[in-house]
């Protein structure tokens, strides 16, 4: 791969038709139309929060150096932002209007400032390396850049190794901040559209559904040009979890849905009934993992471990051995009353404390309390064959 290293240009060449697109969140073009900012392989704007992109102009401002930026030479003649789009994006924002500074307390877009600082802004130069290789080496070399103090996350390295139609088609769908669809996707889905956070979800759903990785799936229809399959299938996954569950909670946010759904589709539910379930649960004190809850219930109630059922404490353990253990001595037996009533060889043996595990007498599945009344200490063999009777 070739490099040269640029010290000529300056920002107001850089931002020369700097176009943003505001519904996407990203910045287009500049150079005249000869810098694509933004190829597909980038990862979205996510500096405009008022305090990153603010802090490239002050930067400037000062005087101090914002970093190398690399440009990537097509064959086509055009050049593309290999590293530095966040920075040349907040630039050109700034350059055009879209967003203010403070300089003494008091707000400035560019066209109000005085003429000094508009110039100092303008006239500064840029660091920037140009690239020129093959799609090979560009796509390596960009895996390996430092990204301006945010590294990409595992999506956007996809994004960048597999960029072609179908991951164009796909982050139109799936990591536009403005789509309506976003706010019904987040009761289910965690994370952010502009960090590839819905895609990347998607992508695992349909991918598992195929057997498939995520990278064999991108692999195989990097070329595609529609995302019919990835769409569907999401959008069947979000249709069942609306038409199963009667609400929504904060504890269905992250969840594997799409291995759920593959799990539970078929069965048919009484949806009243289920959801009445799932919300006795969410307010059961014994339940410590309110986000089991779905799968417990969908499930038939028959794996609790999914509930991380409330354990005796240390004390209530203590309490029932000593109390356990005085009345087997009492009676010759051993203090494990399973073991008291079989014809082993530990039919009266005492049981040490580290040996014994305590048990609900009458299981919570069944409506048993986690409290000294309903405790027990049991061998460890014998509590491990006991399960849920």
């Amino acid at each position: 791969m070739k490099t040269e290293l640029r010290t000529d240009y300056t920002v107001e060449e850089i931002c020369k038709g700097f176009v943003y697109n505001e519904l996407e969140g990203k910045g287009l073009y500049g150079l005249l139309g000869d810098l694509i900012i933004q190829p597909e392989y980038q990862r979205n704007y996510i500096y405009a929060d008022g305090k990153k992109d603010v802090a490239v102009i002050n930067s400037i401002l000062k005087g101090y150096p914002i970093g190398l930026i690399y440009f990537n030479r097509r064959h086509d003649g055009k050049l593309e932002i290999l590293d530095g789009q966040q920075r040349i994006t907040s630039i050109g924002r700034f350059v055009t209007g879209k967003f203010a500074i403070k300089i003494n307390g008091r707000e400035h877009y560019i066209f109000n400032m005085p003429k000094d600082l508009q110039e100092r802004i303008l006239q500064t130069k840029l660091l920037i390396y140009i690239c020129e290789g093959e799609e090979s080496e560009i796509k390596e070399w960009f895996k390996t850049i430092n990204i301006a103090g945010i590294p990409l996350n595992e999506q956007e390295l996809l994004n960048a190794i597999y960029s072609g139609k179908f991951v164009t088609k796909a982050k139109e769908n799936f990591s536009n901040s403005s789509s309506p669809k976003i706010a019904i996707w987040s009761d289910y889905v965690s994370g952010v559209a502009s960090r590839q956070d819905f895609l990347h979800t998607a992508l695992q759903w349909v991918a598992a559904h195929n057997n498939q990785t995520i990278e064999q799936y991108m692999s195989l229809h990097r070329n595609d040009d529609n995302i019919n399959e990835l769409k569907t299938f999401f959008d069947t996954v979000i249709d069942w979890i609306d038409a199963t569950f009667k609400d929504t909670t904060s504890e269905m946010r992250g969840l594997e849905w799409g291995r759920i759904y593959e799990t539970y589709h078929a069965n048919g539910y009484n949806i009243d009934r289920l959801w009445e379930r799932i919300t006795e649960l969410l307010v059961d004190d014994f339940v410590t993992n309110n986000r089991g809850v779905f799968e417990y219930v969908l499930g038939g109630e028959n794996d609790k471990t999914l509930l991380n059922i409330r354990v005796f404490d240390e004390r209530t353990k203590k309490s029932v051995y000593t109390k356990q253990t005085e009345a087997a001595k009492q009676k010759g037996e051993s203090n494990c009353p399973l073991c008291a009533i079989s014809d082993t060889a530990n039919k009266n043996k005492i049981w040490k404390i580290s040996e014994m595990d305590a048990d609900h007498v009458t299981a919570w599945s069944k409506g048993g309390s986690t409290d000294a009344e309903n405790c027990q200490l049991l061998c460890k063999t014998h509590n491990r064959a006991k399960g849920n009777r």
